[in-house]
């Protein structure tokens, strides 16, 4: 029964991978995720329901219009392949609950500023200021909370500030001594979001983790790209890794031996 629940939380999350690879592409350039259908950006013409199958059919097509022969980005089946995998891992993790619908969301949600992020350097407010109402609203689900009512969500409140608040303070502190930007607005929001979810405890070992991932990227851009160390880099996918870190494992703080 478990390895059947899998195989459809993975169908499921290959279509709604379909479904962010549109939210992706027409959300910052402020188009309908709605209407009208899927069409290739060259030539124009819609594209059918079976040419829309997650990854096969850009596997079918070998990664080319079915029409006018023009390739067709990578970045849909990885997305695809992406979020059907983390819907399975969490499906596996926390089971059918509705805690689960909730982290499944979230994931989603840093999917797509993730990537809007890599391609554009921006992270829209819809999903960074979403995120905060996200984990206020569902505060009552959360485990990373306990206590009464009353705690739990002043516990997600007050990871969203630490996130918030805090976050911003290091980007202008940043600001201050190196006479530019450190961290952009989207990210300081974005950590809001994450701290709402994950209280402040969480909020510290996201910073870990995407600082020493960041640090990794940057080291490879200097290396293989030629980039300078002080050139700005996307930093919401970082943060999002490391969200998702804590998301999945829940205990993480506790593992690293950060107590209050």
């Amino acid at each position: 029964m478990e390895s059947l629940i899998l195989f459809f939380a993975g169908i499921f999350g290959l279509i709604i991978g379909s479904f962010l690879n549109v939210c992706i592409y027409r959300i910052p350039r402020e188009k309908s995720i709605v209407w009208p259908p899927s069409s290739c950006p060259k030539c124009g013409k819609s594209i059918a329901f079976y040419d829309n199958i997650p990854v096969l059919s850009y596997i079918f097509l070998w990664g080319k219009c079915r029409h006018c022969k023009a390739p067709i980005s990578c970045q849909y089946p990885i997305i695809e392949l992406l979020t059907g995998l983390l819907t399975v891992l969490f499906v596996w993790r926390w089971g059918l609950t509705p805690w689960t619908g909730v982290l499944l969301v979230s994931v989603y949600s840093l999917i797509i500023l993730s990537v809007i992020d890599l391609e554009l350097m921006i992270i829209p407010d819809r999903f960074s200021l979403g995120l905060i109402v996200w984990g206020l609203a569902f505060f009552w689900l959360n485990p990373n909370f306990d206590g009464t009512m009353l705690s739990r969500f002043l516990q997600s409140l007050l990871g969203a500030g630490v996130g918030f608040f805090g976050t911003l303070a290091v980007a202008l502190l940043g600001y201050v001594m190196f006479k530019k930007e450190a961290m952009g607005g989207g990210d300081v929001k974005l950590m809001g979001g994450i701290g709402a979810l994950l209280g402040w405890k969480g909020v510290l070992t996201t910073i870990v983790f995407a600082s020493a991932l960041g640090l990794i990227y940057s080291v490879f851009l200097m290396i293989f790209k030629g980039k300078k160390g002080g050139d700005a880099i996307p930093f919401g996918p970082f943060l999002s890794a490391g969200a998702l870190i804590n998301l999945y494992y829940l205990i993480l703080p506790e593992m690293l031996a950060i107590q209050i």
